[in-house]
């Protein structure tokens, strides 16, 4: 295991007129072992962009990823994703869906049910093991994508706004039991969210971008205990706190600063 460095790191697409636009610049952030990150920040700014990077799935134009030491140059067994789309396969089961990953890394058909198993029991669905993807309601559908990812063991999950499709009361109970997941496995999280209360409810440290081209434009250690009251004067400072950084200047985009 290890931390997690980002370096300098830059991303530009052509666009139709053939300019490029440039989605994340000089961006340095390093996220510790076993620690729960939050990224802030507006539509825009580069944080898919950012996982996606992270995840190996798209090449930065400059800079560097390191996971332990080892450069992040394409997609790696240590890192696990989970998108806002469930990306279920409709005609596999739920223990099936959950095995998929195991399954095409040649691991035998009973240790990828034993695991998917297990992992079904953690985030609450062993009883719908053998249901498929449109008999479960939509949190229960990104449970089992959370299960997929984590039966591949990775060191770092990655998550794409998990929860922004849900309605709220299904939002803050997966929130949650995120929670109580992360602190059975310790696994170091990189969560991507557009809500400051989701962020201040789950994270160690939040880190908000300017819009683009996204840098960090500061980093915040949210020092309370968990299970954190949404409702308690702490909580209320942290998120007024966020929600006036990103209105100042300084968190504005580095090209009109």
């Amino acid at each position: 295991m290890g931390d997690l460095v980002i370096r300098d790191l830059c991303q530009g697409f052509r666009r139709d007129d053939g300019s490029i636009l440039t989605a994340i610049e000089h961006l340095d952030l390093v996220i510790h072992e076993e620690e729960l990150v939050c990224v802030l920040g507006p539509s825009g700014c580069g944080k898919t962009t950012l996982l996606r990077m992270i995840a190996g799935l798209d090449t930065a134009t400059c800079g560097e990823i390191e996971l332990d030491g080892e450069q992040i140059t394409g997609p790696n067994p240590k890192i696990g994703i989970v998108f806002q789309e469930y990306s279920l396969f409709p005609w596999r089961t739920v223990i099936d869906n959950v095995a998929f990953g195991l399954e095409m890394r040649g691991i035998p058909r009973e240790e990828r049910t034993r695991t998917a198993g297990h992992f079904l029991e953690l985030v609450g669905l062993a009883q719908f093991r053998g249901s498929y993807p449109s008999e479960l309601s939509g949190g229960m559908r990104q449970r089992v994508a959370v299960a997929r990812a984590l039966a591949l063991d990775p060191v770092v999950l990655l998550m794409d706004e998990p929860f922004g499709a849900l309605d709220a009361q299904t939002r803050n109970m997966l929130q949650h039991e995120l929670l109580m997941i992360w602190e059975k496995t310790r696994k170091t999280i990189v969560f991507i969210t557009h809500s400051v209360d989701e962020a201040v409810f789950l994270a160690d440290r939040i880190i908000v971008l300017t819009p683009r081209p996204g840098r960090v434009c500061e980093t915040i250690s949210i020092d309370m205990p968990r299970p954190r009251d949404r409702t308690g004067a702490g909580f209320a400072k942290f998120r007024r706190y966020v929600l006036d950084l990103i209105n100042q200047p300084k968190c504005e985009s580095p090209d009109k600063v």
